[in-house]
């Protein structure tokens, strides 16, 4: 099976790995990115199109469509990819933080999948693959601004789920952990020990993009719902619904061992 693919903030990372994924398995692949000059290179190294692609703006997303309908005839996958990182405690994130966040990470999630449904209702089929966290289900304390807006990619996942399936599109959310990519070079906190755990755990972390372009490239083929890409993820969601109160045990350690340095760092 081939067909035409646009992945969101794949001028690198995550993004970047599974557009070179669909385009060695032969898929039309378009690159797209907010850095225009990270998509064009991105899309050279495996013979794709390329496109800048600002996902905070709706006359960006239009070009978008346009684009796939001029030059491909419509799409077939859409992945919405492109994310950011913040983290801190609730009264030192700025408002600013939490506005920029939310419209790069969820809102442009919703932009994406809101421009996309009437080509995919037109063609009688599509699919939605939207990139989310472990997050979305781990709520840790001091990520605050970040677990908001995954949690809302998955609720926004599971709507569409069933309310487009009728119309012949699928949807399938993506709930990585930590995956060493560029992701904390953007990462925005009042509190440095926040950043200093975020590229400890990525630092360490044996699942590369790759392997989450794999497992994202057999779950659209299967048509597979959720994808989660860590086995660690999947004991701590089984250990969630079965015992929550050990859960809650290991939270509270955790914040218990972070908040100190949060708070000696910046009282």
């Amino acid at each position: 099976m081939t067909g035409r693919i646009l992945i969101t903030g794949s001028g690198s990372g995550l993004g970047k790995a599974m557009a070179a994924h669909y385009a060695k398995a032969g898929w039309r692949v378009l690159v797209t990115d907010v850095d225009a000059t990270a998509a064009e290179t991105a899309a050279k190294e495996i013979d794709a199109d390329h496109l800048a692609l600002d996902v905070t703006k709706d006359e960006s997303w239009a070009a978008a469509r346009d684009w796939c309908d001029e030059h491909w005839g419509g799409l077939d996958v859409l992945v919405n990819n492109a994310g950011v990182a913040s983290g801190g405690r609730i009264d030192r994130i700025p408002m600013a933080d939490w506005a920029w966040i939310w419209e790069i990470n969820l809102m442009g999630v919703v932009r994406g999948c809101a421009t996309f449904t009437p080509m995919f209702k037109a063609q009688g089929s599509g699919h939605l693959v939207n990139v989310a966290s472990l997050a979305a289900i781990m709520n840790l304390p001091g990520m605050s601004s970040y677990n908001v807006t995954k949690a809302g990619v998955l609720a926004l996942s599971q709507t569409l789920r069933y309310e487009l399936e009728p119309h012949g599109i699928n949807t399938t959310v993506v709930c990585p952990a930590f995956v060493q990519t560029n992701l904390n070079d953007r990462m925005r906190t009042p509190d440095p020990a926040a950043l200093k755990v975020s590229q400890k755990l990525m630092a360490s972390s044996k699942v590369t993009p790759e392997d989450v372009a794999k497992q994202v490239f057999d779950a659209v083929a299967a048509k597979r719902f959720l994808v989660h890409t860590h086995a660690d993820g999947r004991r701590a969601q089984r250990l969630k619904r079965l015992a929550p109160w050990l859960v809650d045990k290991q939270v509270a350690k955790y914040w218990a061992k972070l908040r100190p340095k949060m708070e000696k760092e910046n009282p």
